[in-house]
């Protein structure tokens, strides 16, 4: 039998580790979306406040209008006004470094300037924005009104110079006119008249120009100021929170769905149906929920309980046909394995007389309180030995790492393994499936617990008949034992062998099959052996073992009278297990053939 080659990257079993770690991702992911709202809270990025400035010049003209916007810029993000803002504020425990810092001008047009500031809160970035306007409008009227002022002041010191100097021409002419008139007197007294008209009319207008710059800009102290209140802008605290617990989800989600991927490709712990089956060598026939955690126990409680029953239904007419002891052993769930017993025990107690044997770690089974008349023992002190006659010992123990393998023979010869999806590894569950093989203990099958609900690979051997579910209930049905081989005619044989003389035989009915290969079964034998030949009854004795991997190892079975089917093992015969399909093809003698 062929199989096919395993992909380099299996991507339904990471998706499957995937759901499986979905605590992992969607724990991160709400912890992210937490952080983030948290956030904003704790560390709040400040509430945002606008306004808007209308800035009059004295001389504007449309040709240098974004020179006069970027001076007006550049000015009102100065220390002058930040400092200006802080003192009407008069909030001493910021700089104004700190407080330039805090908001941004820029012009929207050619007399208009927006500021955008920020603060602690609302009302705090409302009342920096509301300051630095007023600061900034104060400021540019101050300025102007100051160099108007300058002008005023010089004008008036040349006008005061210029009356100076008239005063002193009003002697010269007092001097002039008292003396003899004469020619030269006339025209000295000309010229000085006419200096002193030069001066007066320099003196008025000199006075007119100080008393026009006295007044100042009131244009442009009526024309600077706010033409738009300051308003809070941005986003409102609830956005704020939403778009950074969104944030906070997305990061969550990514790391949280790293971690899960990561854990899924090293911990190798098989998920599915199909890898858990393969791993363990034997196949899935029952799955159960995972016990609820938390809240979710209070809703639906009975559920989970009547699947464990119906399962253990299933499992206790698989088991039960006939008095013996059977164990459960479990793999990451004690609890579960634990009342999954009580529930086979409780469907078994109704034929036979029930015996359940504690050998968990935690004596779960004793805790769970099976009900009358279903016998409780401790593993301890259960001794190993057949069982009684008519009683069914049902043994619950542990494959954990520190099981004592050779122990659990005395819990029974045939076992149910209840595995939790992705509890073990891979390498876990071939030393399970070996340690199991090596002290002759029979898997019946696998109970998977918290399976992927979205699993649909398929959990049943094809390749080991006396391993399948199938098998044992068709060697239970013929009163075998499902590792019992038997003998059937093979094509074409030979009747000379019915002596037991004949091809195939060496005059005393002993037989000998050699091992041959097939499939991915690995080497496997059969020694094929019986007393002296005498008419039609035959003495068979057959041992094969399997070991999980594909391998095989010779044994020693059970030895039959030749009677069951009346054939023989002369010329030709064909062994299969369970009387069913082919396994293992051995050649005894010339044609004696054992699969």
């Amino acid at each position: 039998m062929s199989t096919a080659p395993e992909p380099l990257l299996d991507l339904s079993g990471l998706a499957a580790g995937l759901r499986w770690r979905r605590r992992t991702w969607v724990g991160l992911a709400l912890a992210g979306l937490l952080l983030g709202v948290l956030s904003t809270v704790v560390l709040p990025s400040g509430s945002t406040a606008v306004t808007r400035v209308h800035v009059t010049h004295e001389e504007e003209s449309f040709t240098n209008a974004t020179t006069i916007g970027e001076t007006d810029v550049a000015l009102f993000e100065t220390t002058q006004v930040a400092a200006a803002a802080l003192q009407r504020m008069g909030d001493p425990a910021v700089t104004p470094a700190q407080l330039l810092a805090a908001y941004q001008v820029k012009a929207v047009a050619a007399n208009v300037l927006e500021l955008t500031v920020t603060g602690r809160d609302g009302a705090g970035a409302l009342a920096r924005a509301q300051a630095l306007a007023d600061a900034y409008i104060a400021t540019h009227v101050g300025r102007i009104q100051d160099a108007a002022d300058a002008e005023a002041a010089a004008l008036t010191d040349r006008r005061d110079a210029a009356q100076a100097q008239l005063d002193d021409l009003a002697d010269q002419i007092s001097d002039v006119a008292a003396q003899p008139v004469t020619p030269a007197t006339a025209a000295q007294l000309e010229a000085l008249y006419a200096a002193r008209a030069g001066l007066d009319g320099q003196i008025q207008d000199l006075g007119q120009r100080a008393e026009e710059a006295s007044i100042g800009a009131p244009r442009v102290a009526a024309g600077t100021t706010i033409v738009d209140a300051p308003r809070i802008a941005g986003r409102s605290p609830l956005v704020a929170a939403g778009i950074a617990g969104a944030i906070g989800l997305v990061l969550g989600l990514g790391v949280g769905l790293g971690v899960a991927l990561v854990g899924a490709v090293v911990a190798d712990r098989p998920v599915l149906r199909r890898d858990v089956a393969a791993h363990l060598g034997a196949s899935v026939i029952a799955q159960l929920p995972a016990p609820r955690r938390g809240p979710s126990r209070l809703v639906n409680r009975s559920g989970p309980a009547a699947e464990r029953r119906r399962a253990a239904a299933v499992l206790a007419r698989l088991v039960g046909p006939e008095p013996g002891a059977v164990s459960l052993l479990e793999v990451g769930c004690p609890r579960l394995a634990a009342a999954l017993a009580v529930d086979i025990a409780a469907e078994l107690v109704v034929d036979r007389d029930v015996v359940l044997v504690d050998d968990l770690p935690g004596r779960d089974v004793q805790a769970a309180g099976p009900a009358a008349p279903v016998e409780v023992v401790d593993g301890a002190s259960h001794p190993a030995g057949p069982p009684a006659a008519g009683t069914c010992y049902l043994g619950v123990g542990s494959a954990g790492p520190d099981t004592a393998w050779s122990d659990l023979a005395r819990l029974g010869t045939e076992t149910l393994l209840v595995v939790r999806a992705g509890a073990a590894s891979t390498a876990r569950l071939h030393e399970v499936a070996r340690q199991l093989a090596d002290v002759g203990i029979h898997v019946i099958g696998v109970v998977l617990v918290h399976p992927d609900p979205r699993d649909r690979t398929d959990g049943t051997l094809w390749d080991g008949l006396h391993h399948a579910l199938r098998g044992r209930a068709a060697a239970l049905a013929a009163g075998r034992h499902p590792d019992e081989l038997v003998l059937v005619p093979a094509s074409g044989a030979d009747p000379a062998g019915a002596s037991g003389h004949g091809p195939g035989t060496n005059g005393n009915g002993r037989a000998t099959a050699a091992a041959t290969p097939t499939g991915d079964d690995g080497p496997s034998g059969a020694d094929v052996e019986g007393p002296d030949v005498e008419g039609a009854d035959v003495g068979i004795e057959v041992g094969v073992g399997s070991a999980p991997g594909g391998t095989a190892s010779n044994g020693t079975g059970k030895k039959g009278n030749g009677t069951a089917k009346n054939r023989t093992a002369g010329a030709g015969a064909r062994s299969s297990r369970n009387g069913t399909g082919p396994s293992v093809d051995v050649t005894a003698g010339d044609d004696v053939e054992v699969t």
